[in-house]
């Protein structure tokens, strides 16, 4: 958790910078694609503080990890023989990115849309859809679909909450990540049956 305060101490110093929205993308980026460090840490402060750009904040912040979820998939799909083992040795182990080779050939979007929105590092579903050749189109839809949830349910609770939010959302965070995760799993069922 000190990482998570230094992180805070930080954007409160870029809060008025001009730079703000581009370091949001950039950190967004960073945080999809090498580094696996929750950047609610960030947004949350920073939407509490610069309210009159919430809304542009969390654009920005889906911006970034849509562009990282490429990068992730072209690697998975140009160079996943030179750089996979790297990767999944990082951030997973053979077994669990064998499994979710699987899962992406059997319910690709589903799959990501899931991993998408709970907390797992989601490097892992962007180089099995490259490395599995999964359809891009699918796999920018299912990104775009949970990264919006994630940053605009962030910005929704900032914009009725106010300052109120960072306790709120820590307080009902895990209820919040099953209730969505039900309903996608929900749905994902529901889509197996049409």
């Amino acid at each position: 958790m000190a990482i998570a305060k230094k992180i805070k101490q930080k954007t409160r110093q870029f809060i008025d910078s001009k730079h703000m929205l581009k370091s949001i993308t950039v950190a967004s980026f960073l945080e999809s694609t090498i580094v696996p460090i929750p950047l609610e840490a960030v947004l949350i402060p920073l939407m509490q503080a610069r309210r009159e750009k919430l809304w542009l904040i969390a654009l920005m912040a889906t911006i970034g990890c849509i562009i990282g979820a490429i990068f992730g998939y072209a690697l998975g799909y140009y160079l996943f023989d030179v750089v996979g083992d790297w990767v999944i040795n990082t951030f997973s182990n053979p077994e669990q990115f064998e499994q979710v080779k699987q899962n992406m050939q059997a319910q690709g979007f589903w799959f990501i849309l899931t991993l998408g929105i709970v907390p797992i590092p989601f490097q892992i579903a962007m180089l099995a859809a490259g490395a599995t050749k999964y359809s891009i189109f699918l796999f920018l839809l299912a990104t775009v679909i949970a990264r919006s949830i994630r940053y605009f349910a962030l910005a929704a609770v900032v914009y009725y909450a106010g300052n109120q939010a960072e306790r709120i959302i820590q307080k009902h965070k895990t209820k919040a990540l099953v209730a969505v995760s039900v309903l996608v799993l929900l749905l994902w069922w529901l889509s197996t049956l049409i």
